[in-house]
């Protein structure tokens, strides 16, 4: 049984970013690049997808301090990632193959628009098998727990070293794709993966990084001991591909942790696509071979997956058309024993979540159709009125501790009223299952709209007072919808902390003209 433990750390949406170069690249430079694009490293892990239409793909970013023959990165390399050592502890061996980040995107059919949802790397699951004997772990251990026992069921073979760990990274790979198929219920058509150097490397094809910085808690935000991120002070900042890593690797400083650090990692790709966008970082050949360089070293794609064939669903895969959610939690449980070491685990409402995931893949969010002729409200539909002109009372009648001050802060953010929050008297010593909305006199239409936020249906009641909709919430209700964000401004860092610390939330908005076509970040 293997003995390892993952080393904290992420390399962030840096594969999504990698995919995104590669793939442009493609599309304007085919008759180039389509012999280069040809020796990108491909595994033998098919899933027999389809090369365009509508598709899911899944993101890996692999924590690794080896590359992918399991050879240490060289000493020098290791200090700029800030990765030679954890909490004072030097570092040595080949270290955790963990998965980190995890990514499932799906891609509407006419790759115009689309969705995914980021998973939490300590998601506590079970596996669809045992790996390594170990039936259930955090969803990041299943690449590293398959990726050991090929190793160790190889070791008196007389295959050669590379050939080796070639079949353990195909076994880690097959392992996170199914892994992640049993959490969510769908299947993955496709899966890109790229290393922790693979960051670095990006990062330094770009000339580094712009980034956007709110300072948080007098500035305890701009500097981790743990990732290695420091900077004087808050505001726009560019970052050399050491900080850079460091940017998106941070969570312990970070005002809600990993959700926090899951905003400055889109705000990275953001930049990544205004970079290619605005500045032209495709138009020489020489930056080209470069980014493809970079392809090449760090970047493996499934078997079966032409790129070039893809190229045309990229449109997809931008800061303005992919919206990018986390996977929602219902609490977090400190000192749980897994693979024998006492660590901090999620633990996830397992429905539920696969309830999300599918809902929002099965079609575009209504505000993203096709066409002006989709986007335009019915004829007959009615105005509903200002969300000024409704009080809403939530109580938690789940599980979920402070979900109902989370859900009203939220609203209070998209424009409602204030109303009571906790627990009702009828409800205190029971737990039901599903949330459910009522309303009084004038309430109905915005109670619709709130219903809807929750996948429930709004229901008039006389002991209701007119004027205010009451929330009580069911355990099918984890965390604050994403949906009422979009509605009105973003709920506070106070609101999304208290709902699950943060590990819920919608994907950060870019305003058309922010400078560098990027947000401001924690």
């Amino acid at each position: 049984m293997s003995s390892w433990r993952s080393i904290a750390g992420t390399i962030g949406y840096a594969v999504t970013c990698v995919l995104a170069v590669i793939v442009l690249a493609v599309a304007g430079y085919a008759h180039y690049v389509q012999r280069q694009v040809g020796g990108l490293a491909s595994s033998n892990v098919d899933t027999g997808g389809p090369q365009t239409g509508a598709m899911n793909i899944l993101l890996m970013g692999l924590e690794s301090r080896t590359d992918y023959n399991g050879n240490i990165l060289p000493a020098r390399l290791l200090a700029a990632l800030h990765a030679g050592s954890v909490r004072g502890v030097k570092f040595e061996g080949v270290g955790g193959q963990a998965t980190n980040t995890l990514i499932l995107i799906h891609i509407f059919a006419g790759g115009q628009k689309a969705v995914g949802f980021s998973i939490p790397r300590d998601d506590l699951v079970t596996f669809p098998h045992p790996y390594d004997g170990e039936p259930q772990g955090k969803i990041d251990q299943a690449y590293g727990l398959a990726w050991a026992q090929s190793l160790n069921e190889t070791v008196n073979s007389k295959m050669s070293h590379n050939q080796r760990y070639f079949l353990a990274n195909e076994a880690g790979q097959a392992a996170a794709i199914a892994t992640v198929s049993a959490v969510t219920g769908e299947h993955i058509d496709h899966f890109a993966e790229v290393n922790l150097a693979g960051f670095y490397a990006l990062a330094q094809a770009f000339h580094g990084i712009e980034v956007c910085v709110k300072s948080w808690d007098g500035g305890r935000n701009l500097h981790d001991t743990n990732s290695g991120f420091s900077q004087p002070h808050a505001g726009y900042l560019h970052l050399g591909a050491a900080q850079a890593l460091s940017f998106v690797r941070e969570r312990d400083n970070l005002p809600n942790g990993d959700l926090d650090r899951t905003h400055r990692q889109q705000a990275v790709i953001d930049y990544v696509i205004w970079q290619l966008g605005h500045q032209g970082a495709l138009t020489g050949l020489g930056q080209l071979t470069n980014l493809l360089g970079v392809a090449r070293k760090y970047l493996i794609a499934s078997g079966g997956w032409n790129l070039l064939e893809f190229a045309s669903e990229m449109h997809a895969l931008t800061g303005k058309n992919l919206t990018l959610s986390t996977l929602p939690i219902v609490t977090t449980q400190n000192n749980v024993m897994v693979n024998g070491v006492p660590q901090d685990v999620d633990i996830i409402n397992l429905p539920y979540a696969r309830h999300l995931v599918q809902s929002a893949f099965s079609q575009p969010p209504a505000d993203q159709a096709k066409g002006p002729a989709a986007r335009k409200k019915p004829a007959s539909a009615k105005a509903i009125p200002p969300p000024s002109t409704v009080t809403v009372d939530v109580y938690n009648g789940g599980t979920t501790n402070l979900l109902a001050a989370a859900v009203s802060q939220a609203l209070v953010s998209a424009g409602y009223k204030a109303g009571a929050t906790g627990s009702p008297a009828a409800q205190s010593q029971t737990v039901q299952a599903s949330t459910q909305v009522f309303y009084g006199t004038g309430a109905a239409a915005n109670a619709a709209k709130i219903a809807g936020y929750f996948g429930a249906t709004a229901t008039a009641a006389s002991s209701v007072a007119a004027g205010h909709v009451e929330i009580l919430l069911g355990t099918t209700s984890t965390a604050v919808p994403a949906g009422i964000s979009a509605s009105g401004a973003a709920p506070s860092a106070t609101a999304t902390s208290a709902a699950n610390n943060g590990q819920a939330g919608g994907a950060v908005t870019v305003k058309s003209n922010a400078k560098f076509g990027i947000p401001c970040v924690y």
